[in-house]
């Protein structure tokens, strides 16, 4: 018998962030069965991470929002801000 709880949608979230520094609205239906993934965004803020918003377009010209990861917990992830050491 199975008895592990199934993770929260929070606890996915924070698991894809752990390998994938961004996420969209459709990845979180299909892959996770996240409905409301802004809501869940908002969640994760309220717990310290930052995210920047960008809106990007599809093949089709289709407009969508995709939530970069910027930092967990106060720690700033600078692999992305494009300066050279």
């Amino acid at each position: 018998m199975n008895t592990k709880k199934p993770r929260t949608q929070i606890e996915l979230l924070i698991a894809h962030f752990e390998t994938v520094d961004s996420i969209s609205n459709i990845e979180a239906q299909a892959v996770y069965k996240i409905r409301a993934l802004p809501r869940r965004i908002s969640d994760l803020k309220s717990r310290g991470y930052v995210f920047r918003h960008d809106w990007r377009r599809d093949l089709t010209g289709q407009r969508y929002m995709r939530y970069v990861l910027i930092s967990k917990g106060g720690v700033t992830d600078i692999s992305n801000d494009g300066a050279s050491s």
